[in-house]
């Protein structure tokens, strides 16, 4: 996930060591997801004992001073004090990982499980829980790896001095990245190509860059599917290299076990608060509910049902605009546009705003007709001005699937000359991507550090492109009406209501009816008279039925037509493959 030129001599050789020892462990363990469990938890256990180390003492002491009626909050709070980093971590264990090395290898497992409990206790629900290290120390003990491993792991200098903060996160998403192109089948669930991910920091950042310069300037980001944390990760580089003395505060909330002990961990390691990262479903439950962000960027899943929240979602959806889901649902088989409604929700309603990069399929783009959940939310967004433009991406980016993506902004509190107005940039063209020298899963393609540069200077461009088409928020408005035509008996005469409002009026025939979507801009009778009276003399509009709803025909928008070969160019080259074969008969026959 990392730029060569980012990474030091280091990182590199670390990363190489790392890797060595994942590779010995293939045949060790049940699966290559567990060797990845495995290897990066022991990386932060080696990391932690090194920034640990020199306050052992101090920690071993003031464990003995602790007022044992203090609550189990306020006891954690004066341990993770007595070590001076100013981290909410510290081991109580009565040994470093270096002296558990130069101790009988028959104790080492046992010895392990105590380190491990020596933590605090969301660190001990990390390593024993989520990713379930105990088991796997087990099997690696069980196949006579256990020693051998640790002896490694401790080899290497993890601390500070040696490896910074920021290249430790280098160093685990390289790592992470390696085990993606392993297991690229399951690298998708929680891996978006670090292109992309710079792509939306870069989106999102453009927009606030004079807003960040000086001392002092404080940006929270969230990402509420945050799977392992690439994109949080990616987020704090780029604003770091916007203002390296900018506080960046990152939160995030994923629903499986791994994913989220991977990113707690990660952000650990990064010198960020692990408890703003949070486990659980969050369109069932918003773990951060008292928070709103300047940014969120989210890659949420395509395509998939929302059954498991259902109760939960329809309970706040019965809130209005006073719970996330106020301007609708979606069908129950897709749950992009909930994740939609959730990040708007949480950007800062301040008069700075907040802004959102989301990368969803072409699904919310068009599902469902007027009067849909997926309509009405469309209709809500686009009529409350809070999307800035679709960003159209190359297909073959992702690591599980070929198919098209696009990137939502999302902003409210857009630029004066950017207010009503809707920018769709399509960069999914040849002009954008190049091909990998080797795909990993379905990602064939990929976008260069110069090409992320190029989309992001066209999305605020001025200049006129044809890769860029500017709407008013009503080009994608339509009202879908509802045409009668008049009910007739067996010899043709139209058959009159006798009863309610209609009485005395054509009854009208349900074989018959028809319906039409009038753009918002047209004039509905004018259009009626242009399209359907010509065709159907008796027709009428029932304007009871008359819904507005909203669709973002992207691809439409940049179809260019090419027209199909003429009969004699065709014809022309049949001849001369006709030729062709007719001479390499000739040959043969000779």
């Amino acid at each position: 996930m990392t730029d060569s030129g980012n990474i030091s001599a280091t990182v590199s050789q670390l990363g190489n060591d790392a890797w060595s020892i994942a590779d010995s462990l293939w045949t060790a363990l049940p699966t290559k997801g567990d060797v990845k469990n495995t290897i990066l938890p022991f990386m932060v256990l080696r990391r932690l004992d090194c920034v640990l180390e020199p306050s052992k003492q101090k920690v071993l002491e003031a464990a003995q001073r602790l007022n044992p009626d203090a609550t189990k909050e306020m006891q954690e709070k004066l341990l993770a004090k007595s070590t001076g980093l100013g981290l909410k971590v510290y081991n109580t264990a009565p040994f470093t990982m270096l002296e558990l090395r130069n101790q009988d290898p028959k104790h080492l497992y046992s010895n392990l499980i105590d380190y491990i409990n020596g933590f605090p206790e969301f660190l001990q629900d990390v390593f024993i829980k989520r990713f379930e290290l105990p088991f796997k120390l087990a099997k690696l003990e069980e196949k006579d790896r256990l020693y051998s491993v640790f002896e490694k792991i401790t080899q290497m200098d993890l601390h500070p001095e040696n490896i910074s903060n920021l290249e430790m996160g280098y160093l685990y998403e390289e790592l992470i990245r390696k085990f993606g192109e392993k297991t690229a089948e399951e690298a998708g669930s929680h891996y978006t190509p670090r292109e992309i991910v710079t792509l939306i920091a870069k989106l999102l950042l453009n927009n606030d860059r004079e807003a960040v310069q000086g001392e002092g300037v404080i940006r929270t980001f969230y990402d509420g599917t945050c799977g392992t944390g690439g994109m949080l990760s990616v987020a704090e580089i780029e604003a770091k290299n916007l203002n390296p003395s900018m506080i960046v505060e990152l939160y995030g909330q994923q629903l499986t076990d791994d994913g989220y002990a991977v990113c707690v961990t990660d952000m650990l390691l990064k010198g960020q608060d692990p408890l703003r990262i949070k486990l659980g479903d969050t369109l069932k439950n918003d773990q951060h509910s008292d928070k709103k962000f300047h940014f969120c960027m989210a890659n949420p899943p395509y395509g998939n049902d929302w059954k498991d929240a259902k109760l939960a979602v329809e309970a706040e959806a019965e809130k209005g605009f006073a719970g996330r889901f106020g301007a609708g649902l979606p069908r129950i088989n897709d749950g992009q546009l909930l994740f939609v409604q959730h990040f708007i929700s949480k950007l800062r309603d301040d008069e700075m705003g907040g802004r959102a990069g989301i990368v969803l399929n072409g699904s919310p783009l068009f599902t469902g007709g007027s009067g849909s959940g997926e309509s009405d939310i469309r209709k809500w967004i686009i009529e409350n001005d809070l999307l800035e433009g679709i960003i159209g991406l190359p297909t073959d980016m992702f690591y599980n699937t070929g198919i098209s993506t696009y990137i939502w902004i999302l902003n409210n509190r857009k630029h004066a000359e950017r207010e009503g107005k809707i920018r769709l940039l399509d960069a999914s063209g040849p002009e954008f991507w190049e091909q990998m020298r080797k795909s990993m899963g379905s990602k064939r393609k990929q976008l260069s550090s110069e090409t992320v540069d190029k989309i992001v200077e066209l999305f605020y461009s001025n200049k006129p492109s044809k890769f860029i088409k500017d709407f008013d928020g009503d080009d994608f408005g339509y009202t879908t009406i509802t045409v009668e035509r008049p009910l007739r008996d067996k010899f043709g005469n139209i058959v009159l209501s006798i009863k309610g409002k209609t009485k005395g009026q054509p009854q009208a025939d349900p074989n018959l009816r028809d319906t039409e979507n009038v753009p918002l801009k047209e004039d509905i009778q004018e259009y009626f008279k242009r399209e359907v009276l010509p065709h159907a003399l008796d027709a009428w509009i029932d304007e009871s039925k008359s819904k507005v709803g909203y669709e973002i025909p992207f691809t439409r928008h940049f179809y260019e037509y090419k027209p199909p070969r003429s009969l004699a160019e065709i014809d022309a080259d049949l001849k001369k493959v006709t030729s062709e074969i007719q001479a390499l008969l000739n040959e043969v026959a000779e």
